[in-house]
């Protein structure tokens, strides 16, 4: 018996251990259960399907799924999705270069600043004379501003007879 069973083959074994009436229930299960001659690829099972006796084979567990950090982050993936929070597009590592560019840009921006800052004496000395003066004129405008309106008016007449009075001179 056990003979046969090994010359049959893959499909006919399982119609074998499932029945044949189950395997003629409906068209699905008949296309369901052909499965292409894989005898050229893949080695048959030694072992027989339908012997409860044997033990079969299990499929490994992946290590990377099986993991604790795995199922953290597939779990956190799958919260965001039915949040509907988008995960971040840029990888990670972009997003670090990213951060070093844009705090070098701060620290070259402040030392920029910093230089402005520390001029040398002549170029302090030449700021603060040229911030007097500026102030002097302000000050200056302001007095004429608050004059009345007569002391205004004589200045204009001075001045308009100085500049002819020069002019007969010359």
């Amino acid at each position: 018996m056990i003979k046969k069973l090994k010359q049959l083959s893959y499909e006919e074994r399982a119609c074998l251990s499932c029945g044949e009436e189950e395997h003629k229930a409906s068209m699905y299960s008949e296309i369901q259960r052909e499965r292409p001659d894989l005898g050229s690829i893949m080695a048959h099972p030694d072992y027989i399907d339908g012997n409860p006796d044997l033990i079969k084979p299990k499929k490994l567990l992946n290590p990377v799924r099986a993991s604790k950090s795995h199922q953290e982050l597939h779990r956190e993936l799958l919260m965001n999705h039915k949040r509907g929070l988008g995960v971040e597009s840029k990888p990670e590592l972009q997003r670090v270069l990213e951060h070093r560019r844009r705090n070098q840009l701060i620290r070259q921006r402040k030392e920029e600043e910093e230089a402005k800052k520390l001029k040398s004496p002549f170029e302090q000395e030449l700021m603060k004379r040229q911030q007097r003066l500026d102030q002097l004129e302000r000050e200056q405008e302001k007095q004429e501003e608050n004059a009345p309106e007569f002391v205004k008016v004589k200045e204009n007449l001075r001045r308009t007879s100085t500049l002819t009075g020069a002019e007969k001179v010359a």
